[in-house]
């Protein structure tokens, strides 16, 4: 839940009217009076024409409440100091929130890939069938960088987890406030330590921070649906959402197209979350410090509104995603992505320099190509052929009859076999696939668990905050 400015300046009054009061600062008559006022006022918010942006309309509605001399709690106080804090206050609310739906899409990018762990499918490099993979080792190739703009959420969040009650303008101040004991009351974990830091600063660099981890998280998000929409190219898809709703729409014209449609917002919300972290670092660009320029709440709070939005339209197209693993392998078997697996077994297992081994296996593409046969139909008669041919050319005194027996040569055309054979940490090996799988489970569920905890100790810290300030009542 993301509260607005009149919310935080109720609690931080609060809390001052806690701290201050438990210390002495201000006797226990003006802590109380200004106790009923700041209730008053609360109450008076149910009105939205009573919820007052900035302390200083905020104030007059406590004096009218009470009289002038509540005005104490105000020692030692600016409104610099309490709007930073209201500020870094809603921006933490808004990563949270942003946190949560971000975990649902990585949960379900971890569930694809669970379920298609021996869906064969090509890889492409240039935008050219390179090598047959796994879909769920492509989509952990993406929740590997999701998980590392993941973390650095977490990491921003315990970084920001500061309070600026203390610095009053710039400097600090000589009223004694106990700035930790402010910090705790609001839910925060400690101070700004620098007061110029408090005001100048950290309110500023918390909104770019979060800038450039949602801009990752679109950018990647933009290049996988982006990858997805290549298909729309097929003729015949291996991947596409599942007609109707709002997932795709037909054409006022051709009535066989079924325009994805949803990517296409997603790719659009992607671009403008983009647009939105640039917005953030002009706005603060060439400024001196503590312009209010870059702490706009309105204007920096687009950028999570947009984030989210791409979030659950994110979330709804892998859940229309529909894959159909023979067409993939189908696909696969039209074309020679298996002809590297030729040289790098010749090399592996039969000792043939690499370089001769691709050349030969380049030779054999050129004939499959010229003469319209498949990898699956290539006869292994004229293997033998090519093979003594590039011997007796490139490599010659070596022994010209072909190594790999029939069932070898098959073998290595075959997509799933070669996935299968994978040898390296980290690849399509299904072994490997499993073990990452659960790798990534495992870490999303501890950057979940943290951030719940976050917001629990947030929650807590309220519920402590109303607990204490009602005694002063």
């Amino acid at each position: 839940m993301q509260h607005d400015m009149f919310h935080w300046i109720t609690q931080i009054n609060k809390a001052t009217v806690v701290v201050e009061g438990a210390s002495g600062l201000i006797d226990e008559k003006t802590a109380r009076l200004a106790a009923r006022g700041i209730r008053a006022v609360e109450e008076g918010g149910s009105d939205p024409a009573k919820r007052p942006a900035s302390y200083i309309a905020w104030e007059p509605l406590l004096i009218a409440a009470t009289g002038p001399e509540v005005s104490a709690i105000h020692a030692g106080r600016s409104s610099q100091d309490i709007l930073s804090t209201a500020r870094i206050g809603i921006q933490r609310e808004r990563a949270l929130e942003f946190a949560a739906a971000f975990d649902a899409v990585i949960a379900k990018l971890i569930e694809l890939a669970d379920t298609h762990r021996g869906t064969i499918v090509p890889n492409y490099t240039n935008g050219v069938a390179a090598q047959p993979t796994s879909y769920a080792h492509y989509l952990l190739g993406f929740i590997a960088p999701l998980l590392r703009d993941r973390e650095r959420l977490e990491e921003y969040l315990a970084r920001y987890d500061i309070c600026s009650m203390g610095a009053t303008v710039l400097n600090g101040t000589g009223w004694p406030l106990n700035r930790d004991g402010m910090a705790a009351a609001l839910g925060f974990e400690r101070p700004v330590r620098n007061a110029f830091d408090a005001t100048c600063e950290a309110p500023v660099d918390t909104m770019l921070e979060y800038a450039s981890i949602t801009g990752a998280v679109a950018i990647h998000f933009g290049s996988l649906v982006n990858d997805i929409m290549v298909q729309y190219a097929q003729p015949r898809p291996w991947i596409l959402l599942q007609e109707g709703g709002d997932n795709t729409y037909v054409s006022s014209a051709m009535p066989q197209k079924r325009n994805p449609g949803l990517m296409n917002n997603l790719r659009g919300d992607c671009s403008e979350v983009v647009s939105e972290m640039q917005a953030v670092f002009m706005r603060v660009h060439n400024l001196v410090p503590g312009m209010v320029d870059g702490k706009n709440i309105a204007k920096n709070g687009r950028l999570t509104a947009t984030a989210l939005t791409m979030c659950e339209r994110m979330l709804k197209v892998l859940n229309a995603l529909r894959i159909n693993p023979a067409r993939a392998l189908e696909e696969l078997n039209s074309d020679w992505t298996a002809s590297q697996e030729i040289a790098d077994r010749l090399m592996r297992v039969h000792g043939l320099p690499f370089r001769i081994g691709h050349h030969m296996a380049s030779r054999m593409v050129s004939y499959a190509r010229a003469n319209g046969v498949l990898p699956l139909d290539f006869p292994y008669a004229e293997m033998q052929r090519i093979y003594r041919e590039e011997i007796e050319q490139e490599f010659p005194g070596a022994s010209t009859e072909l190594p790999m027996s029939e069932a070898e040569f098959h073998e290595a055309l075959d997509p799933a076999k070669i996935v299968e054979a994978r040898a390296t940490s980290g690849s399509a090996r299904p072994s490997e696939v499993a073990a990452m799988i659960d790798e990534d489970r495992e870490a999303l569920s501890r950057l979940t668990a943290a951030a719940d905890r976050r917001r629990a100790a947030i929650n807590a810290a309220a519920e402590k905050l109303e607990a204490d300030f009602a005694r002063w009542l």
